[in-house]
């Protein structure tokens, strides 16, 4: 059975290259334009991972972050924050937040954002 990943992305060019490459990697991808429909999906779809960007129209990736880890349904979800705030600080509040992990966009390939959420999902 595959594994769904809600990509909650703003900038349409990634939004479209993770989703095609995940599909190819055999995931099945929602995709949301901002944070708040990223809540929402998250809590109907039923994700097995979250891929999030911090920030966004009308809601934050910290909001969103904190908004899926509050609710029962969802709070157990692994969430990885893909985004180009890369200050410590930045890291710091996402991982005290409960992100799963951090990785900046510039700093990783889609090939290994793939090989991250495949370790994750304990998928070989």
């Amino acid at each position: 059975m595959s594994k769904k990943i809600l990509i909650i992305e703003d900038d349409l060019v990634l939004q479209n290259s993770l989703d095609e490459f995940l599909k190819a990697e055999g995931f099945e991808t929602i995709v949301a334009i901002d944070g708040e429909i990223g809540v929402q999906k998250a809590l109907t779809e039923k994700p097995d991972l979250i891929l999030l960007d911090i920030v966004l129209p009308k809601k934050s990736g910290y909001e969103v972050l904190q908004e899926v880890k509050e609710n029962e349904k969802t709070s157990r979800l692994p969430i990885i924050l893909l985004t180009n705030l890369g200050s410590l600080s930045d890291v710091e509040k996402a991982l005290g937040l409960g992100a799963t992990t951090y990785l900046v966009k510039a700093d990783y390939s889609l090939d290994e954002i793939t090989k991250k959420i495949k370790e994750i999902l304990n998928l070989k």
